[in-house]
Protein backbone atom coordinates (compact mmCIF):
# COMPACT_ATOMS: atom_id res chain seq x y z
CA UNK A 1 0.00 0.00 0.00
CA UNK A 2 1.36 3.57 -0.94
CA UNK A 3 0.47 7.12 -0.10
CA UNK A 4 0.28 9.70 -2.21
CA UNK A 5 2.71 12.79 -1.71
CA UNK A 6 2.72 15.27 -4.51
CA UNK A 7 0.17 16.21 -7.29
CA UNK A 8 1.39 14.10 -10.41
CA UNK A 9 1.82 16.91 -12.36
CA UNK A 10 3.47 18.88 -9.73
CA UNK A 11 6.28 15.70 -10.06
CA UNK A 12 5.98 16.06 -13.64
CA UNK A 13 7.19 19.90 -13.97
CA UNK A 14 10.05 19.23 -11.79
CA UNK A 15 11.13 15.90 -13.53
CA UNK A 16 10.93 13.49 -10.92
CA UNK A 17 9.02 10.11 -10.61
CA UNK A 18 5.55 11.05 -11.94
CA UNK A 19 3.77 8.18 -9.70
CA UNK A 20 3.58 10.49 -6.84
CA UNK A 21 3.60 7.43 -4.03
CA UNK A 22 5.34 6.98 -1.18
CA UNK A 23 7.72 3.86 -0.46
CA UNK A 24 5.89 1.53 1.85
CA UNK A 25 9.28 1.18 4.06
CA UNK A 26 9.26 5.46 4.00
CA UNK A 27 5.51 5.44 5.20
CA UNK A 28 6.03 2.42 7.63
CA UNK A 29 9.08 4.90 9.09
CA UNK A 30 7.41 7.97 9.39
CA UNK A 31 4.30 5.99 11.25
CA UNK A 32 6.76 4.45 14.02
CA UNK A 33 7.90 8.08 14.58
CA UNK A 34 4.19 8.98 15.19
CA UNK A 35 3.28 6.23 17.50
CA UNK A 36 6.33 7.15 19.11
CA UNK A 37 5.46 11.01 20.14
CA UNK A 38 2.70 10.83 23.24
CA UNK A 39 3.66 14.96 22.81
CA UNK A 40 6.03 16.41 20.09
CA UNK A 41 6.15 16.74 16.63
CA UNK A 42 6.98 14.49 13.87
CA UNK A 43 9.06 16.75 10.47
CA UNK A 44 9.25 14.81 7.43
CA UNK A 45 12.01 16.92 5.22
CA UNK A 46 11.53 16.50 1.94
CA UNK A 47 13.76 17.32 -1.30
CA UNK A 48 13.40 17.34 -5.13
CA UNK A 49 10.05 15.17 -4.29
CA UNK A 50 11.57 12.64 -2.02
CA UNK A 51 11.78 12.10 1.70
CA UNK A 52 15.00 12.67 2.96
CA UNK A 53 14.66 12.79 6.29
CA UNK A 54 12.39 12.20 9.41
CA UNK A 55 13.07 13.98 12.49
CA UNK A 56 11.30 13.89 15.62
CA UNK A 57 10.51 15.90 18.87
CA UNK A 58 9.36 14.40 21.95
CA UNK A 59 7.76 16.76 24.69
CA UNK A 60 7.69 16.18 28.58
CA UNK A 61 4.90 17.11 30.14
CA UNK A 62 5.74 18.00 34.06
CA UNK A 63 2.54 18.08 36.69
CA UNK A 64 3.30 20.78 38.93
CA UNK A 65 -0.25 19.90 41.16
CA UNK A 66 2.00 17.03 42.35
CA UNK A 67 4.62 19.45 43.77
CA UNK A 68 1.87 22.10 44.97
CA UNK A 69 0.08 18.98 47.33
CA UNK A 70 3.33 18.45 49.25
CA UNK A 71 3.50 21.86 50.76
Amino acid sequence: MTAPIANSDDAAATGNDTTGHLPPEIGQQILRAIAAVQYGSVEVLIHDGRVVQIESRRKIRLSHDDASRRR
